[in-house]
């Protein structure tokens, strides 16, 4: 991850993005807190968006889970990475969450992807889900 030379004097800013799902609300909380107290090396500057992923799309009509949406998000949030996790349901009753650091400067995003069992065992290894992402 490069240092940006943007208005921050080389400061680097992650967004975070909260967790949204209307089938598990509690895996959702958990997962927003995880993602707000993640530490990433190199982050100087942190900023928790009140608004999920989707919304910052669609507030920027890109909806692409794409490079080039992300790097708009991040554009519209002033930030140099975005952290967020998308959950959903998988076949039968579990559930698959996918937690994403994306650095604008790499072009990429680096995700760490598992399917739960339940939402209790969803809620319950979230935090191991954030680090892998994010190391």
């Amino acid at each position: 991850m490069r240092k940006r030379g943007g208005g921050g004097g080389g400061a680097v800013t992650l967004a975070v993005l909260p967790a949204e799902s209307e089938a598990y609300p509690r895996a959702a909380r958990a997962l927003t807190e995880s993602l707000k107290s993640a530490e990433i090396d190199g982050v100087s500057k942190k900023q928790v968006s009140k608004v999920s992923l989707e919304v910052v799309q669609l507030s920027i009509e890109c909806v692409d889970s794409s490079a080039k949406c992300y790097e708009e998000v991040a554009k519209s949030l002033e930030a140099d990475l975005l952290l967020f996790a998308q959950i959903a349901k998988a076949r039968h009753k579990n559930v698959q969450v996918t937690v994403t650091l994306f650095d604008v400067d790499a072009g990429r995003p680096r995700t760490a992807k598992k399917v739960f069992a339940s939402e209790q065992e969803a809620t319950e290894g979230i935090q191991e889900l954030v680090a892998e992402a994010t190391r």
